[in-house]
C-alpha cells in the first residue's frame, strides 16, 4: 500500500519538524498545504517534501483539506495536524498496519491522546478518531434481491496512539469561523452547533458569549420545535452562562424554568450556583453545586459533574465558615461549626483532586 500524508498548516515552524520526523519513514508522499504562514513553516516543510502548495485561506477548513486530499496519489491518505506526534512504538504499529492492511478497509481509526492541560475544550484525554482514509472508494452491489449499493464504509479501529500536543487554545479562531457561518447562513448543523456550544461554554470570553446570545435564543425556539431535547438543554446551559455574566436574572429565571429545562444538566446547576455565589448567597449556591456533583449528568463540560462542582462546594464551605452569620454565633458553637465547614471543604477539595472522568471505551 502507498500512503500519502496530507496536512494543512499555518505558522507551525516550532512544531512541524517533530510531526514530520515521526511520519517520514511511513509515508510514501508528503503533501503540505500552507494557508498563509508568516514564519519559517514553508522552509521547514520543504526539507521533507517537494509537494508544497499555497492555499488562500477562506475560513473553511473542509475546503482546505479537500484541496490537500486532491493532490494525493496514494492508496490511502493520512490526515495529520502539525501538533501531532507518533512515538517509536506507535510508528512501528503504523508500519505493521501498512504491511497488513486489507484493501477492503476504507477508514482506519486511531486513538487520539490529548494533553488536557493545554486543551481546555476537550472533555477526554483519549478518543477514537478517523485518521487514515482510502483515497478511491469502490462501490459494490449487495443483497440478492432488491439490490442496493453498499454505502457503509468498512472501518478498522486500530490501537495506534497519536500524541496530540496542542500549543494553546484555538477557540478564538474557531469562534470567528462559527460567527461567519451564522452571519451568512443563520444556521449551523446539529453537529457543529454542539461543538460551538462546548467550545463557547468551556473557553469563550465574555465578548464571545455575548455575541452568540441572539443566535442561541433563536436556536432554542427552533430546536424545541424540532424536539431536540439534548441540544436544547445544552443551549440553555450556555444561555444561563451568558445571562449570569451579563447580570440578567430575569432571563436566567425565564430559561431555567422553561419546559426544556425540566431535566437539568450539571452545567445548568453550576450556572445557578455561580449566580447565587455572585450574590454571596453561599448556602443556596452550595445546594446547586451539590446537585451538579451528585444528582445530574454533564452534557457539555464533563468536569461540571465532578471537579468543578466539588471545588465550588469547597469554596462555598470556606466562605460560609467566614461569613458574618458565623461570627454572630456563641464562641463554642462558632468553633464547632467552623471546624465542620473547614473539614467539609477539605473533603470536597480531595474529591475534586481524586475525580477522573470515565473515558469512553475505545476498542471493542
Amino acid at each position: 500500500m502507498k500512503f500519502s500524508l496530507c496536512m494543512i498548516v499555518k505558522n507551525e515552524s516550532a512544531i512541524l519538524r517533530d510531526c514530520l520526523d515521526s511520519l517520514k519513514d511511513i509515508m510514501d508522499e508528503i503533501i503540505i498545504v500552507d494557508t498563509g504562514s508568516t514564519d519559517d513553516t514553508k522552509k521547514v516543510a520543504a526539507e521533507y517534501t517537494p509537494y508544497l502548495y499555497d492555499y488562500a485561506w477562506n475560513d473553511d477548513f473542509a475546503a482546505a483539506r479537500n484541496f490537500a486530499f486532491s493532490k494525493a496519489t496514494g492508496d490511502y491518505i493520512y490526515s495529520a495536524d502539525a501538533d501531532e506526534v507518533l512515538d517509536q512504538e506507535n510508528q512501528d504499529k503504523f508500519k505493521a498496519l501498512k504491511r497488513a492492511l486489507l484493501p477492503e478497509v476504507e477508514i482506519v481509526q486511531m486513538i487520539y491522546v490529548t494533553e488536557q492541560m493545554n486543551h481546555p475544550t476537550e472533555n477526554f484525554a483519549r478518543d477514537l478518531r478517523p485518521k487514515l482514509f482510502k483515497r478511491l472508494r469502490e462501490f459494490t452491489w449487495i443483497e440478492p434481491i432488491h439490490e442496493t449499493v453498499n454505502i457503509n464504509p468498512v472501518i478498522y479501529d486500530s490501537d495506534i496512539e497519536i500524541r496530540h500536543r496542542p500549543q494553546g487554545s484555538h477557540s478564538s479562531r474557531d469562534f470567528g469561523v462559527f460567527e461567519k457561518m451564522i452571519a451568512e447562513r443563520r444556521v449551523l448543523s446539529d453537529r457543529l452547533m454542539g461543538m460551538y456550544l462546548r467550545e463557547l461554554y468551556k473557553a469563550g470570553t465574555e465578548e464571545e458569549l455575548k455575541t452568540a446570545e441572539v443566535f442561541f435564543e433563536r436556536s432554542l425556539i427552533e430546536k424545541s420545535a424540532e424536539g431536540k431535547e439534548l441540544l436544547c438543554r445544552q443551549i440553555i446551559a450556555v444561555l444561563l452562562k451568558i445571562y449570569r455574566i451579563t447580570d440578567n436574572p430575569v432571563s436566567m429565571l425565564r430559561v431555567a424554568l422553561s419546559e426544556e429545562a425540566t431535566v437539568p444538566s450539571a452545567e445548568m446547576c453550576m450556572e445557578l450556583g455561580y449566580f447565587f455565589m455572585k450574590k454571596e448567597d453561599f448556602e443556596e449556591a452550595a445546594k446547586w453545586f451539590h446537585r451538579a456533583g451528585y444528582d445530574c449528568e454533564s452534557e457539555i463540560d464533563v468536569a461540571s459533574s465532578g471537579t468543578s462542582a466539588f471545588m465550588a462546594l469547597a469554596l462555598c464551605c470556606r466562605k460560609l465558615a467566614r461569613s458574618p452569620r458565623m461570627k454572630a454565633l456563641p464562641q463554642k458553637e462558632y468553633e464547632l461549626e467552623y471546624a465542620r465547614l473547614t473539614e467539609q471543604a477539605a473533603e470536597y477539595e480531595q474529591l475534586a483532586r481524586d475525580w477522573k472522568p470515565v473515558e469512553p471505551k475505545l476498542i471493542q
